[in-house]
């Protein structure tokens, strides 16, 4: 038996969870995402809905005779062939539980079910018993809990306790309440109802109205004792109760909540990232907990507070979530504090004037790229401040393409004091570049080597480009350049390249 203080997390990703459309997992995917939820110490698991089609019967019966310290659940309809067909699947299992369920609602009973609330009285009661002939833990729910009317409401819940039913869950089943009146009804259920202090009252929420988890948060306050929720929060339309949400709240605010779960926190990340690959459902990078951006700052105010202090702008650590630490993101928004720890990471000493250089470049990239990579970092300290003296520096270039187009490059470059600007026409974009830039520098040399490639990741990812050029006397040097832009970064190269050839001269 749980202490009063302890929430139970029952785990439906691979009931509900895996109802959510293009979600559907083979036989070997469940049992691979029960073994993690295992792993995750979950305290409940729904294996799934054995009567629904026999891959269904099979996943349930194979996590149930190999998933074990777990209570392993199947679903069933209050009726005989579907709580026959969960009890076969669920036989070696070490704990088993059959969950049952049937509409209490005006508008289920009479449009899904076309039952009598009398009939439906009736019927849940049967099916509760039915359930007892295999198992001592039976959970009953009243479907489309939060649209029922009070008085049948208590009526069924309590006959379903009368029944032998340990276990009554609430479901909102279409995401309608609010925390306010969900709480009510909790505690109105444990307050009215005779008998209601033998069964955990357990609770279902779905997210419609994106509610799900304050629902559920607000049931625990008024006496929950059992929280149904998946993985990511997947499920039918806006999805189930998300775990990794109610979990690390009642954790982070035992304070508040008063209450302890038994998941193993660690395993939280590693089995967030497991379901969305085999789900196929990604999760979107500002998801609470397990999101991308999550334990990730970019603001140099942030940063700065982070770098100091981990806990002014993180209220978990993120290895309770089984992540190493939090993500420092350079970006527009990031300051000096964050740049100059990013330096001392990748082993680039710079200080002074060489920093604030190196400084004014990053921003100016950040301008352009979303997030910049260490890469791009090292690409900038090598270019911007380890380059050779500049005799050319270039300050604008423009081109014109195209498949029906002559390529012409207008490139303005200052040297010796003075801006020059030339255009010139090519055989491609880069080609006209090159040739007007051979109009200013008035250097004669020849391209001997090109090549491209990116840098970094994504669509604004940096390209380089390097390059070899040889002068009349068969000298020959480098080049690199380095930009979001290849037809800037193709200039750069050559000028890098020219630049340290006037220096060689």
């Amino acid at each position: 038996m749980k202490s009063k203080d302890r929430i139970i997390i029952f785990d439906t990703t691979l009931r509900d969870g895996e109802q959510s459309p293009g979600a559907s997992l083979n036989i070997n995917e469940k049992l691979e995402i029960a073994a993690a939820l295992a792993r995750l110490r979950v305290d409940v698991i729904e294996a799934g809905f054995p009567v629904s089609s026999p891959e269904q019967f099979e996943s349930v019966r194979l996590i149930a005779g190999k998933i074990k310290g777990v209570v392993i659940t199947g679903l069933a309809r209050v009726m005989q062939k579907d709580i026959d067909q969960a009890a076969l699947a669920l036989k070696k299992a070490g704990r088993p539980r059959i969950h049952v369920f049937v509409g209490t609602s005006p508008i289920h009973m009479k449009y899904q079910l076309r039952m009598t609330e009398n009939e439906v009285f009736s019927r849940a009661v049967w099916a509760v018993k039915y359930c007892r002939r295999f198992t001592d833990d039976v959970e009953f729910s009243p479907m489309d809990a939060t649209r029922s009317k009070r008085d049948f409401l208590f009526r069924v819940v309590e006959g379903a306790i009368k029944a032998g039913a340990n276990v009554v869950n609430i479901p909102d089943t279409v995401g309608y309440t609010t925390p306010d009146e969900f709480a009510a009804l909790i505690s109105d259920i444990k307050a009215n109802i005779p008998g209601a202090a033998r069964a955990v009252i357990s609770v279902h929420c779905h997210n419609d109205l994106g509610l799900a988890v304050a629902n559920s948060l607000a049931a625990v306050k008024a006496g929950a004792g059992q929280i149904e929720c998946s993985v990511n929060g997947i499920g039918e339309r806006a999805g189930n109760t998300s775990l990794e949400e109610v979990v690390m709240a009642v954790k982070t605010r035992k304070d508040f909540f008063g209450k302890t779960v038994g998941v193993k926190t660690e395993e939280i990340y590693r089995t967030s990232r497991l379901v969305s690959a085999l789900t196929g459902i990604p999760v979107q990078p500002n998801k609470a907990i397990v999101g991308a951006n999550a334990f990730a700052h970019e603001s140099g105010i942030h940063q700065d507070g982070v770098l100091k202090k981990s806990s002014t702008f993180e209220i978990m650590s993120p290895r309770t979530i089984g992540l190493k630490s939090g993500r420092i993101v350079l970006g527009k928004h990031s300051g000096r504090h964050a740049f100059m720890k990013k330096l001392r990471e990748l082993g680039c000493a710079v200080r002074g004037a060489e920093f604030e250089k190196a400084f004014t470049s990053f921003k100016n990239l950040a301008d352009k790229k979303k997030e910049v990579f260490d890469e791009d970092v090292e690409a900038l300290i090598e270019e911007h401040v380890k380059e050779s003296p500049q005799a050319f520096r270039l300050e604008y270039i423009q081109v014109t393409t195209g498949n029906n187009t002559v390529p012409t490059a207008t490139v303005r470059i200052k040297t010796k004091g003075a801006t020059v600007q030339e255009a010139s026409c090519g055989d491609g974009p880069v080609d006209a570049a090159y040739k007007a830039i051979d109009r200013i520098t008035k250097i004669s040399a020849g391209l001997v080597d090109y090549s491209l490639k990116a840098v970094t990741r994504g669509k604004d990812a940096l390209g380089e480009v390097s390059v070899k050029i040889a002068d009349r006397k068969g000298r020959i040097m480098s080049g690199r350049g380095i930009s979001t832009d290849i037809i800037e970064a193709s200039a750069l190269a050559y000028l890098n390249a020219l630049n340290r050839l006037a220096s060689r001269r």
